[in-house]
């Protein structure tokens, strides 16, 4: 099977388990949140951290994205500024004038262009070696790319970790991944 079958056929499949996963949470969003904002206190360096408005069934990180304007850090929204090109930032706060951007996930209508510290990067699955699977448009990829070396973090429901992902070269991965349950932190050597 080719790496494009492979890679769908684990998307159509992860779909399934996140959204039955996000039809049973009760408050996961909210333990994840403290799960990050624990960890944060961790890292002195980090002062802007992108979010992302929640689509589907992903897990939903407004808890944490109010928690963390709460607390003084900056926090940024990704911005689809064209097909097979990196993501942009732009400041959220809890007030913020959104409108409806690529792919149907909420954006700001204005505001200041960030650089983030930390990205909070949405996902249909991890693996056990920080490998996550997005929709396919590579948008992350990019982006990691081209942020390195940037701190990744996954936000997903614990449900969404499976042995392994189908993946190769450009797919860039993970520091770790929030979960209601903690952090997954995978091995590195």
């Amino acid at each position: 099977m080719a790496i494009a079958d492979e890679k769908q056929a684990a998307r159509k499949a992860a779909m399934v388990v996140r959204k039955q996963a996000h039809m049973a949470a009760t408050g996961a969003g909210n333990a994840a949140a403290r799960h990050l904002l624990g960890w944060l206190e961790t890292l002195p360096d980090v002062r802007v951290i992108s979010g992302y408005m929640p689509i589907h069934s992903e897990l939903d990180i407004l808890p944490a994205m109010q928690a963390l304007h709460a607390r003084g850090f900056h926090v940024a929204v990704p911005v689809i500024m064209a097909k097979a090109q990196p993501l942009r930032f732009r400041q959220w706060v809890p007030d913020t004038l959104m409108q409806r951007g690529a792919f149907g996930a909420m954006v700001p209508e204005a505001g200041a262009w960030l650089r983030p510290d930390l990205l909070l990067c949405p996902m249909l699955a991890f693996d056990t070696t920080g490998q996550r699977m997005g929709y396919g448009g590579g948008f992350y990829d990019r982006t990691l790319a081209e942020l390195a070396p940037v701190r990744a973090m996954g936000f997903a429901y614990a449900a969404q970790q499976v042995a392994s992902l189908p993946h190769e070269p450009t797919d860039m991965p993970l520091d770790g991944v929030i979960t209601e349950s903690g952090i997954m932190w995978p091995p590195r050597g």
